[in-house]
């Protein structure tokens, strides 16, 4: 499978995905963490995928979202964004009712 079709697929399959930089026990950037430090705090289970472990999975991976950084949260296969759109979703209370969409469908 392509790498390609491996982030497209981890998209699809996963209800909530999170591409970042480490990994949600180890985040390697303050971005990423945030963003895992949002999520925890839902309780939301999710999928991390490390972004440093291939330096092609960025590449690609910004080829299909149209987002040029990392992290990169997708619900439900839908690009969410990244740190600065989650923690802003979060503070105006609307991150949860996308979220909880992800769990009712």
């Amino acid at each position: 499978m392509e790498l390609i079709e491996k982030i497209k697929s981890d998209i699809s399959d996963n209800s909530i995905i999170l591409f970042m930089k480490g990994t949600k026990d180890m985040p390697m950037c303050g971005f990423s963490n945030q963003v895992v430090q949002i999520l925890n705090h839902y309780g939301v289970d999710f999928k991390d995928v490390n972004t440093l472990a291939d330096p092609i999975i960025r590449v690609k991976l910004s080829e299909h979202s149209g987002w040029p950084t990392i992290p990169q949260l997708f619900v439900k296969g839908k690009l969410i964004g990244g740190a600065d759109i989650a923690m802003e979703l979060h503070e105006r209370g609307e991150l949860l009712d996308i979220l909880d969409t992800s769990e009712n469908e």
